[in-house]
Order: C-alpha cells, then structure tokens, then sequence
C-alpha cells in the first residue's frame, strides 16, 4: 500500500473512525453513571448523553447531513415518532 493509498483510505475513514471513538466514549460515560449512581439526578445526564448518542448515529452514521431537506424531515420524523413509542411504552410500564 503506497503512502496515497494510506491517505486517501484516512480521509475517507477519518469522520467514521472519530464517530466511534466519540459513541464509545459516550457509551463508557451512560454505563459509568448506571452502574455507580453518583448522585440522585444521574438520569438526566444519562438522558442527555443518550441524546448525543442518537445525533451522532443520525447525522454521522446515516449521513442525514448531506442529504436533501425532505430526506432531513422524514428522519427526523421517524425519531421523533420512535421518541413518541418509547415514552407511550415506558409509561405504560411505570404505570402498572
């Protein structure tokens, strides 16, 4: 492999690469304040980092980004109606 073979193969794996280390190391901050509970509120640090999780997935790994504006609309409608059938299902679980 030539040194603009190792370049070119960086600067297309480079935004992928940063991507995951950034998931992981949200995952590794969600898994930390779940198993230790430093503090009573700890969930909604965890709500926030989930969020951030979410985005990077939907702009980064699906590339919503570089799309067209409806494309944007509809993904983002799609997550907002997975949002609506998470919290319709957790409250039905709270609630029994």
């Amino acid at each position: 492999m030539t040194s603009e073979d190792r370049r070119l193969l960086w600067h297309h794996m480079r935004l992928p690469t940063i991507s995951f280390a950034a998931l992981l190391g949200l995952l590794a901050i969600n898994v930390t304040l779940g198993a230790t509970t430093p503090f009573r509120w700890a969930w909604m640090i965890e709500a926030g980092v989930t969020l951030c999780m979410v985005l990077v997935v939907l702009l980064v790994s699906m590339e919503v980004w570089r799309d067209t504006p409806l494309i944007r609309v509809f993904s983002m409608l799609g997550f907002f109606w997975v949002l609506i059938m998470f919290s319709m299902t957790l409250t039905d679980y709270l609630g029994r």
